[in-house]
């Protein structure tokens, strides 16, 4: 990292995207001091608030341990080790990027009823989740240079002693950066705990928005969330510190010699296996007897069709413009230090946390009052998707980036180039691989954004997740499974693309 200020050619942009993404907060400081700072403190300051609080970090505690083990286990295996059909396992374990956290707790309610509550709010949002440290990890282990590895085993020390003392270090920054994703998640997800009767901020603000046309005491809650979403991204600041890991030394880095399993290849087997099997298999098993029961008859394929083109359409241009968005600001998270890259980086973060229908009401707050055309129309919920995604995208520029060398930017301004051409002729090539991977991510969740979609889609139309929510709100299973297997399926391509890049 330079400690150079950041040209204006990248604060620029990021500034813009840092003030999208605030915009749900200033809707929150207005409806939450609507009727006064006293009314506002009464509510978050009530019992109820701190139960709900108390549940969210319980569960995102739960949840954020259990990922790392996953994701930083199954990209050990996947990557450095010669584990039997490395390549397959590696597409297999991202699947569950395809499946909605909604989908994910039908499947464990319809098969263990008594799983409602804490405990199958953890279970399904871990499943759902832990990629979100697994890809980063995985990135981050492909980059790394073996040359420290293979000297520590010179020295004697084992794989076992070179994994947690040479190469745990440098997965600090990616495993930190997936964790806080995962943690968001889990603070923010609406979909899962309201399936489970789990009673969470989330639903807590959309139980309160429900209740009465008062919107002061929901936007109150959700601004205790934002405070919460703060304290994780600057306790994430700190946990991966300030070090960049790119390799400076001259030559080209040799690919890492797999480490041998030995005695250990069939636990290690058998690790991946049942995480597939709970992760992926059992939910399309759930979903495949509901189709099985249901009436043929009563599908509509052409519908069918119709509402998945448009999920494509919708989710390609939320990526389009989340990954525009997060560009500048990853760019300038990993090159640069002080206060407003600092303030902007955790600006990105700042919608992430917020309830979909949070979001969504900032938007129709603003457009209504601002922006007027926008009110009901296509552009309006790709912002929504860019505010509630953007530290995806974001978390995967700038582990990019930081993986690429400095100093051949340093070569290049010496050379006469601008900061845009430095970023066009030499970040944004070496970083390439990243922002892809993440802009892919992106159009995955954008496909399974639930709530903001139901609230902000122009009149008339109808994505994947809306048609599958509004069947399985009237307990619909068997309707609602064509629209589950369509969504599974889009979202599995990318997630397989995701999992099949190998280098």
């Amino acid at each position: 990292m330079t400690s150079t200020r950041a040209p204006w050619v990248l604060l620029g942009p990021a500034c813009l995207a840092g003030a999208l993404a605030l915009l749900p907060l200033g809707y929150l400081a207005v409806r939450a001091l609507e009727r006064g700072a006293g009314f506002a403190w009464s509510v978050v300051t009530t019992e109820t608030t701190a139960l709900l609080m108390g549940r969210s970090l319980a569960l995102a505690a739960v949840v954020v341990p259990a990922c790392l083990l996953l994701g930083i286990s199954l990209a050990w295996l996947t990557v450095r080790t010669a584990l039997p059909g490395a390549r397959a396992w590696a597409v297999a374990v991202t699947l569950p990027l395809a499946v909605p956290s909604y989908v994910a707790a039908f499947a464990w309610l319809s098969a263990v009823p008594g799983i409602a509550g804490f405990a199958g709010s953890a279970v399904t949002l871990t499943l759902v989740s832990y990629p979100y440290v697994y890809l980063p990890v995985t990135a981050a282990l492909r980059g790394i240079d073996p040359a420290q590895e293979e000297a520590s085993r010179s020295l004697g020390a084992g794989p076992a002693r070179t994994f947690f003392r040479v190469t745990l270090p440098q997965l600090r920054p990616a495993a930190a950066g997936g964790a806080l994703l995962v943690a968001l998640y889990a603070l923010s997800d609406f979909g899962a705990v309201s399936l489970m009767r789990y009673d969470t901020f989330t639903r807590g603000i959309y139980t309160s928005y429900q209740a009465s046309f008062d919107r002061t005491p929901a936007a109150a809650l959700s601004v205790v969330l934002v405070v919460m979403t703060v304290a994780l991204v600057a306790l994430e600041t700190r946990t991966r510190g300030r070090r960049g890991h790119a390799r400076t030394g001259s030559g080209t880095a040799r690919p890492p010699v797999p480490v041998p399993l030995g005695r250990t290849a069939a636990p290690a087997l058998a690790w991946c296996g049942t995480v597939v099997a709970v992760a992926v298999a059992f939910p399309l098993a759930t979903l495949a007897y509901w189709l099985a029961t249901g009436n043929r008859s009563t599908w509509d394929p052409a519908g069918l069709a119709n509402t998945a083109g448009v999920t494509l359409a919708v989710a390609a241009a939320g990526a389009g413009l989340t990954a525009a968005l997060a560009l500048p600001v990853g760019v300038v998270a990993a090159r640069h230090r002080g206060r407003l890259p600092d303030l902007l980086e955790q600006a990105a973060y700042a919608g992430h946390a917020l309830p979909g229908i949070t979001v969504a009401l900032a938007m129709v707050f603003f457009a209504v009052r601002y922006a007027a055309p926008l009110y009901q129309e296509l552009p309006l919920l790709v912002c929504a998707y860019a505010v509630l995604f953007l530290p995806l995208a974001v978390a995967a520029t700038r582990a990019a980036v930081l993986q690429s060398p400095p100093v051949l930017e340093d070569v290049a301004r010496s050379l006469g180039r601008g900061p845009l051409g430095v970023l066009r002729a030499v970040t944004v090539p070496l970083a390439a691989p990243g922002v892809a991977a993440g802009t892919a991510l992106t159009f995955v969740v954008c496909m399974k954004e639930l709530p903001a979609t139901l609230l902000l889609r122009p009149t008339g139309m109808d994505t994947l997740a809306t048609r599958l929510w509004t069947e399985t709100g009237v307990a619909s299973y068997a309707d609602a499974a064509p629209y589950a297997a369509a969504l599974i399926l889009l979202a599995a391509v990318p997630s397989y693309l995701l999992g099949r890049q190998r280098t």
